[in-house]
């Protein structure tokens, strides 16, 4: 499957009230920076099901075995799409908050470094997995998700985002992936 461009896989229209719905705060957490809040697109409870619909019908022509969201806002929409899907969801997390044994990757930040963690026994090997979460920024984060499916053997067949911030170019750390985002911002 050829990777989609920013917002471009689905119909245009699909997506433009929805993105109407996502609040812009600026200077949050810090200063210069614009944030996206989606709590106010997830509160609208058709355009959360529209989404998730949206969302889920890119992928029902592959086979996927499980849907891994990344903490914390991949575990919204991770166990939604995974049940459209027919598929199960695995969480993937931040360091000591999975009670089983664990693989871990780091990964850089900006400004240091973090780490995810998954169960061991949480992807067989050959297990189609596609990777969730509410936004792609520079790509770390997904990138090690990736990394971490691909260690227990499973096959990443696709990454799926709500929000993807373009000028981060953070598709270009998931080359080789299917990337697909909703609704995409250029600053």
């Amino acid at each position: 499957m050829t990777p989609a461009a920013p917002g471009q896989w689905q119909n245009p229209q699909d997506c433009a009230d929805l993105k109407q719905l996502i609040r812009a705060i600026p200077d949050w957490p810090k200063p210069g920076i614009l944030f996206y809040d989606i709590t106010t697109l997830l509160k609208n409870g058709p355009a959360f099901a529209r989404l998730i619909d949206i969302l889920a019908a890119h992928y029902r022509s592959l086979k996927v075995d499980l849907v891994a969201g990344i903490e914390a806002r991949g575990f919204i929409f991770g166990p939604a799409l995974a049940y459209r899907l027919g598929a199960g969801f695995v969480p993937i997390r931040k360091p000591r908050k999975l009670p089983s044994v664990t693989v871990s990757a780091k990964y850089a930040l900006e400004y240091g470094s973090d780490t995810l963690e998954i169960h061991q026994d949480a992807v067989q090997p050959g297990q189609a997995v596609l990777i969730v979460d509410d936004l792609i920024a520079t790509g770390g984060t997904a990138n090690a998700a990736a990394q971490l499916v691909e260690t227990l053997g499973g096959k990443v067949v696709g990454f799926g985002f709500i929000v993807e911030l373009t000028f981060l170019k953070g598709r270009s750390r998931l080359s080789g992936y299917d990337v697909n985002s909703l609704l995409a911002y250029d600053e």
